[in-house]
């Protein structure tokens, strides 16, 4: 059985999102640019395994890019926000 620090969650930071139609998502290409619905002083959202957890800001430290956490998002908070989650 493995252990707790053997569990493997995939992390993602959501920088902005864009809706588009399918049709011109279908156009594109390599080195097409897709603009998104924030700036560069947004802030990001983190998910682990597609539900939010946590929101945070971007930062550069030398050649790094990190995610600095600002606030953690509850349970209820994140599952009323969470467009995949169905209702029972």
């Amino acid at each position: 059985m493995p252990r707790i620090d053997e569990v493997k969650i995939e992390l993602s930071i959501v920088l902005g999102a864009a809706v588009m139609p399918i049709h011109q998502l279908l156009r594109m290409g390599r080195g097409a640019v897709i603009e998104l619905a924030a700036g560069e002083r947004d802030g990001v959202t983190i998910l682990a395994n597609d539900h939010p957890i946590a929101h945070g800001v971007v930062f550069v430290n030398g050649d790094r890019i990190g995610v600095e956490i600002t606030s953690m998002i509850s349970q209820e908070k994140a599952a009323a926000s969470d467009p995949l989650a169905v209702a029972a």
